[in-house]
């Protein structure tokens, strides 16, 4: 099968869509389909992860404001390189700028097209301008509705597509890597140099930037005999810095690194209410460690309450705190929910639900076929 990938964000960047974007194409390679990545251009710099497939980058420019994420500009590239692959299918990650004209370009190929929705735009936008939240989800339900299917991350991102009138969505999970991220890789001479004084670790991984709501950490920094870690880069690293007092900042780490990293924690904790999925809850579930996330959005698919970790009330700095301390003093429960959150994830490894996509492609082809016949 041939399949051409157009995603708003590939390696060498760090996020969710790049990631998955990534093992989509692998998944694909591996089982002997022929992908076609589409993306944008990246600034010049580390090459990052040799791409499973051939890449086309389209020309962008750096989003004003937070110049790690980069925006597609207009390009005939895209409908070119989409019709000189001849695919079956067109996969579009999160489509919101660059997956609007790989839509447009299936559309007019009268090629069938897979939407993946991971990114809440509707709470970016309140976040960062405060207004635009329906202009967002406008632009979305359009492109959304266009594909033979769109395909959420989690149940409440399946709820909020269809309270938005978004219609033939399913449910398509991600998966995590059990391997790379596990217990075992717990490094005690890092545990000495995050925490020279014996403190229980809790650690943060992912973007900083508004919409992460870090800053509600500082309670957690607070708490005697506790020190925070903070991995990730972005625009709000330097106000984060003073409002997390005594917080370690390790920058971006990737790979066999933050697989260590995540292993040498005590406590992972998240922030983020807007969280589609929530990758970083997951590696650390397979890392062996207690979760804290809202309850709100992926993490109420991933963490089971009292079970796996605690969920809290979103935006609640105090319910957080409270949360970070109940397992900050009791080392028996942390062991607990780290091994039951271990053992939750075990079988969600890339090569299922990838074999799942695959399902949702079948489907679709099917489906484009029928309705030919039938026409």
């Amino acid at each position: 099968m041939r399949v051409v990938i157009v995603t708003e964000s590939f390696p060498p960047d760090v996020n969710g869509v790049a990631h998955c974007a990534l093992q989509t194409a692998r998944h694909l390679a591996d089982r002997g389909h022929d992908p076609l990545v589409l993306a944008p251009a990246t600034a010049a710099g580390d090459p990052g992860t040799q791409p499973p497939c051939p890449v086309v980058r389209v020309p962008s420019v750096p989003l004003p404001g937070y110049p790690q994420v980069r925006v597609a500009l207009p390009s005939r590239k895209v409908a070119a390189a989409i019709a000189a692959h001849r695919p079956h299918l067109v996969h579009l990650a999160s489509p919101f700028v660059l997956g609007v004209r790989g839509m447009a370009a299936a559309a007019r190929l009268g090629l069938p097209a897979v939407a993946v929705y991971q990114t809440d735009l509707g709470g970016y936008a309140r976040t960062y301008v405060g207004t635009g939240e329906a202009a967002a989800w406008r632009r979305m339900r359009a492109v959304h509705s266009a594909a033979d299917r769109t395909l959420a991350p989690s149940t409440a991102a399946v709820r909020d597509l269809e309270a938005h009138g978004v219609p033939r969505v399913r449910l398509w999970p991600r998966g995590v890597d059990t391997v790379r991220f596990r217990p075992e890789l717990r490094d005690e001479a890092l545990r000495r140099t995050l925490a020279p004084g014996g403190e229980v670790i809790v650690g943060y991984v992912g973007r900083l930037a508004p919409e992460k709501h870090v800053e509600l950490l500082s309670g957690a920094c607070a708490l005697p005999g506790v020190r925070v870690v903070v991995v990730g880069d972005g625009p709000g690293g330097a106000t984060l810095r003073t409002a997390l007092p005594g917080a370690v900042f390790l920058g971006r780490r990737t790979g066999d690194d933050l697989a260590r990293i995540f292993a040498s924690l005590d406590v992972f904790a998240h922030t983020g209410p807007y969280e589609t999925f929530c990758q970083t809850v997951q590696e650390a579930m397979a890392s062996g460690l207690p979760v804290v996330a809202p309850a709100a959005g992926g993490p109420l698919d991933l963490v089971r309450h009292g079970r796996t970790g605690l969920l809290v009330p979103p935006h609640d700095p105090e319910a957080l705190r409270t949360a970070v301390a109940a397992l900050a003093a009791d080392p028996a429960l942390r062991t607990a929910y780290g091994a039951a959150g271990r053992a939750e994830v075990r079988g969600r490894t890339w090569a299922v639900v990838g074999d799942q996509l695959l399902g949702h492609y079948d489907e679709v082809l099917d489906q484009r076929g029928a309705a030919a016949v039938a026409a």
